[in-house]
């Protein structure tokens, strides 16, 4: 009876080897490219004490080992050993995101991951592994993107790096970028990508307004300007979702030919893009869409706005009425709540 129990055990854990092997392959990729990160990585104390090092580079990651200590000792935010090496990335991008989404459906794809849970996005070091897996979904109708992205949050299973291409952000922005990841590191929540990022997003930019007026009062109004924009960029791509979303529910849509489908999606697309270039940005150029060079954003590019900022509104209210504008009364509110 033990031999046949045994028996059975082991042969479910070999179809759920092979069940899962290509989530197996990607993780080991995943984890080849993390490690050649951290084996190439310098102590940001030995980067200070090296001479040839422009002090340009040195002035940004003393920056952010203050901003750093702030968000941990003001903004409660947990501490690791997070940001205290360096990555040169010779100029060049090390990570690729993979977004998809059905042509005709605000509805994003989902990839699974152990621990993680459900993701509407898919990491690759390699752009060649990303792009060859982006063509798997533009075969089968998905809109996609693959974009590089500047950093991201191992939550703990790493100490994430520096990297190079972090230090051509402004002050404003740096403090930023530090403060959403290691909200990242703090508090996480499996499979709900929206909340994870709103929540971060909102933390990053309300504690780097916090900081600058500290310990950087200078920055100050470039950083509220730059944050204005990017609010009302976002703002009205988020609300731009719901536009869409009516649009392919609409019993006239549906009727529609495949090929007149994206035709009336892509009107739409323009349209709103076109209303938006007529907002009062302090920066326009920065945000405003260059039709003659620029190609038309499928749902994807909707969606990941959604992702970074559908929530803000709600979340600043809890900030003003349960937690007093205070930032790190909003954090503690949300471990209380995640039980973290």
């Amino acid at each position: 009876m033990k031999k046949k129990i045994f028996l059975t055990i082991g042969f479910a854990l070999l179809i759920g080897f092979i069940a899962n092997w290509s989530i197996i392959i990607y993780g080991v990729r995943q984890l080849k490219g993390q490690l050649a990160i951290i084996y190439n990585t310098k102590p940001v104390t030995e980067i200070l004490n090296d001479s040839s090092i422009p002090d340009s580079i040195k002035i940004k990651l003393k920056l952010i080992e203050e901003v750093r200590k702030y968000a941990i000792d003001s903004l409660g935010l947990k501490n690791t050993e997070n940001y205290q090496a360096y990555y040169d990335q010779k100029g060049k991008p090390v990570l690729w995101v993979l977004t998809a989404s059905e042509p005709f459906s605000m509805k994003a794809y989902k990839w699974k991951y152990p621990f993680l849970g459900k993701l509407s996005y898919k990491g690759f070091f390699s752009k060649e592994a990303g792009e060859a897996e982006e063509k798997q979904f533009m075969q089968k109708g998905y809109d996609t993107d693959l974009s590089p992205v500047s950093a991201w949050s191992t939550l703990g299973w790493f100490r994430d790096p520096i990297l190079s291409g972090m230090l051509k952000r402004k002050e404003g922005s740096l403090a930023e970028l530090i403060i959403h990841e290691m909200t990242h590191a703090t508090l996480y929540v499996k499979s709900d990508v929206t909340f994870n990022e709103n929540l971060a997003t909102f933390i990053g930019e309300k504690g780097a307004q916090k900081f600058l007026s500290e310990r950087m009062p200078e920055e100050t109004d470039d950083y509220n300007q730059r944050l204005y924009d990017n609010k009302l960029y976002s703002s009205n791509v988020v609300h731009s979702v719901s536009k869409l979303d009516s649009l392919y529910k609409d019993s006239h849509f549906l009727s529609l030919t495949r090929k007149e489908k994206y035709k009336a999606k892509y009107k739409m697309i323009a349209s709103i893009l076109s209303d938006m270039n007529k907002l009062p940005y302090h920066k326009p150029e920065k945000y405003r869409w260059n039709f003659i060079n620029d190609k038309l954003p499928g749902n994807t590019w909707f969606l990941s706005f959604s992702d970074y900022h559908e929530a803000q509104p709600m979340l600043e209210q809890i900030y003003a009425d349960s937690c007093k504008s205070d930032v790190k009364a909003l954090v503690a509110y949300f471990k209380t709540k995640y039980g973290k």
